[in-house]
Formats: C-alpha cells, sequence, structure tokens
C-alpha cells in the first residue's frame, strides 16, 4: 500500500513536470494526515489546520496504514514540486458523504451502508470524525484550481462529529438498525477542524443531515436500501 500510494502519486507529478502549460496541480490528500497523533500531541479542543500533520509513528503503533501512506505520498509531493517548481495545491477531504455515482459502492459509501444497517467494526475505529459532502470536496478543488492566489493545503470539512451524536441523528431520521451507541475507545476526542482557509477561497460547506440525506437516497436508488420517507431536518 505504502509503494503504490507514493509511488501513484508521483508518476502523476512526473508527468505534469513534462507539460510545460501546465499551470496548477490540485492533489487530493486526506485528513489522516492532519489528526491522528497521540493524547500528549492532541490536546483538548485542539484546532486543527493546514499546518497540522499526524504522527507517522503513532499511526504505524495503530497499523494506521493508510494514513501512513496518505502522508507518506503528500510529502513526497510536496518535496518534489519544490523541487522541480511545480504549483501545486493539496485539498484535504475528511470522511466524504453523499451520492454515489455509480450503483457499485465506493468505500465510504459501503461504510455508510454498514452503519445503517447496524455495522459497528468501521465507525467504532473511526471514532470522532470531521464528515464533509462530496460536492464540496468537489467545489474545493475547482476553487483551489481556478482561485490565481490559492496556495498550500485546504482543509475540506463540514462538521466534526462524535459516533454517538452521529448514529442519534441517523436513528431519528431513517427507519434502519442504526447503532444506539459506541465504545469510546480513543477518550474523550475534543479536537475540530479550522476551515476559513477553504471558506476564504468562497467556500460554503453541505450540513451534516444534507450530506446523509443524499447518501441514503443514493443508496436507495441504487437497490442498497429500501425506500422510505425522511424524518424532518434538524440541523447539526
Amino acid at each position: 500500500m505504502l509503494n503504490s500510494a507514493i509511488n501513484g502519486t508521483m508518476n502523476v507529478l512526473r508527468a505534469c513536470k513534462k507539460n510545460p502549460q501546465l499551470k496548477r496541480v490540485v492533489l487530493t490528500s486526506s485528513s489522516s494526515t492532519v489528526r491522528i497523533k497521540s493524547e500528549a500531541d492532541l490536546p483538548p479542543n485542539a484546532s486543527l489546520d493546514e499546518t497540522s500533520w499526524s504522527s507517522i509513528e503513532f499511526c504505524e503503533s495503530l497499523q494506521i496504514w493508510y494514513a501512513v501512506a496518505k502522508i507518506l505520498a503528500e510529502k513526497a509531493a510536496w518535496e518534489f514540486a519544490r523541487e522541480n517548481k511545480i504549483d501545486l495545491v493539496t485539498v484535504i477531504p475528511t470522511f466524504v458523504v453523499g451520492p454515489n455515482l455509480s450503483p457499485e459502492l465506493s468505500p465510504t459509501a459501503s461504510d455508510v451502508l454498514g452503519l445503517l444497517q447496524g455495522a459497528t467494526e468501521k465507525f467504532t475505529v473511526y471514532g470522532r470524525m470531521g464528515y464533509v459532502h462530496i460536492d464540496d470536496v468537489a467545489s474545493c478543488h475547482i476553487l483551489a484550481y481556478e482561485t490565481p492566489g490559492a496556495e498550500g493545503r485546504y482543509i475540506c470539512n463540514s462538521a466534526v462529529v462524535n459516533n454517538n451524536d452521529l448514529v442519534a441523528m441517523l436513528a431519528a431520521r431513517f427507519p434502519y438498525p442504526v447503532p444506539k451507541s459506541f465504545p469510546n475507545i480513543y477518550g474523550e476526542q475534543t479536537y475540530d477542524f479550522n476551515t476559513s482557509k477553504a471558506r476564504a477561497l468562497g467556500l460554503e460547506f453541505k450540513g451534516v443531515e444534507e450530506m446523509f440525506d443524499d447518501a441514503v437516497d443514493s443508496l436507495r436508488g441504487h437497490g442498497h436500501l429500501p425506500k422510505s420517507e425522511i424524518m424532518p431536518r434538524t440541523l447539526i
């Protein structure tokens, strides 16, 4: 996984280097490059911004290889961009939720479907999470590419929600066997994301309920969930 992530990223950047007409490269990274740290390195109520990097050593100790791959790939991209004078911008989305274009389930759509069917394994591991609508992720990429002064990293996140608040919202809105609660395996995490940099591009984030409404509509439309009514919306 590690070599594939790094080599795939570097192959794209090497191809970009060969095209002198290319103005800017926008790379999709992940919030796993920002938020995974030991309790000692993540103080209460921390507001994580684009200067924050996850601890590779801590990720390795927990065997979170996806995060390790994303960290190494993004850092390699920044080093290559500096050495080769490439105008690089990275977009750092949190957990992406929304409609799935293909009837085949994406990994995140599969996780959401599992949660709505009562599965707890994936979200227990996730703990407190940031969530963002797929439409906002797409918009952030476009704004990062088209805005002349865009530079560096951009965290793309609508809200940070703990698992128990999330399932309470889902249970109130959808008639599915959503888990009632989750064990607190990470302690009282209280971090948030500072998205002022992305908002300065003109990005306005959709709410958590809207992204899950759209995800459920998509899952129903593709036949993965039975159809039924959505309860009235109360904003998170």
